[in-house]
């Protein structure tokens, strides 16, 4: 089934964090996680198959600062075509029918213009870049994630389309201030949405920053401003840090009752950011089936 007919249909539930699972896997301290899929890729191919036994319908590479610029900051810029490629045949190898992968893209670590140095041309170069990696390699979708300035959103929409016409979902990140939700580059819930939805993307919505129960509004507030498909991800609450370990304080359970609050509000994707694994998922697929 085509991937926006099953999100019309019956919706989707994608995978959760990558990071901690990898760091569970043995990432070093410090390590860029796209590293993984050259050093430790079975580590990677678990990850994707825990998701799925969980019973996520999508899973994400293992791409999320894997565009040039933000490989090339981290010094590892010419293995970038090397690590979204292996990162895609990795999701390959893990799924099965009617399961689907999405090329992960992430923010770049730098600002752009007026704010930083990198030009809109050289944003939507970066992204382009990334995207025929993904896409060549056998991607069903894009997934753009944890964008909190829209002009680096629609550089990457911009990016993507000139080398693919495969499904965009866009999320942003945002926080809770006196005056409502905002990004920290001060962009607004329904523009920013509708923006994206008017640049071409499939989906949109939220990810990353906040905690489940918090997100219930922003998800609320996303869902009336735009008629397009609506991808909610919180993370798992709050971090805190208890003996040197960074733990999250939202348990599956509490997480999953959350993402059902989420889906009542007509929110047709779903899935989990920081702080959730496997067991999120599965806790939110038994409730949503």
């Amino acid at each position: 089934m085509n991937i926006l007919e099953k999100v019309r249909s019956t919706g989707l539930l994608f995978d959760g964090a990558m990071g901690s699972m990898l760091i569970a896997g043995g990432m070093k301290p410090g390590m860029a996680s796209e590293i993984m899929n050259i050093q430790k890729p079975d580590v990677v191919l678990e990850i994707h198959k825990a998701y799925l036994d969980a019973g996520s319908d999508v899973i994400t590479t293992n791409t999320f600062g894997g565009s040039p610029i933000k490989m090339k900051s981290a010094g590892i810029g010419h293995l970038c075509e090397k690590v979204n490629t292996e990162a895609v045949r990795i999701a390959r190898k893990a799924i099965s029918s009617h399961r689907y992968i999405a090329g992960d893209i992430g923010p770049m670590g730098d600002m752009m213009e007026p704010l930083g140095l990198i030009t809109q041309s050289q944003a939507e170069e970066n992204f382009a870049r990334q995207a025929d990696y993904l896409n060549r390699a056998g991607i069903d979708l894009f997934i753009i994630e944890t964008m909190f300035d829209i002009n680096e959103s629609l550089a990457a929409i911009r990016g993507i389309r000139s080398v693919s016409d495969l499904p965009i979902f866009a999320t942003m990140t945002f926080e809770k201030g006196p005056a409502g939700f905002a990004t920290i580059m001060g962009n607004q819930v329904t523009e920013s949405m509708q923006i994206l939805v008017n640049a071409g993307a499939s989906a949109v919505g939220a990810n990353c920053s906040i905690g489940s129960d918090l997100m219930i509004d922003l998800a609320a507030n996303i869902r009336k401003s735009v008629n397009a498909p609506v991808i909610i991800q919180p993370n798992a609450g709050i971090p805190e840090t208890i003996d040197g370990q960074l733990v999250y304080p939202e348990s599956a359970e509490s997480y999953a009752a959350n993402i059902q609050k989420i889906k009542d509000l007509g929110v047709e994707i779903i899935g989990g950011c920081c702080g959730t694994a496997p067991n999120y998922i599965r806790a939110i697929r038994r409730i949503i089936t």
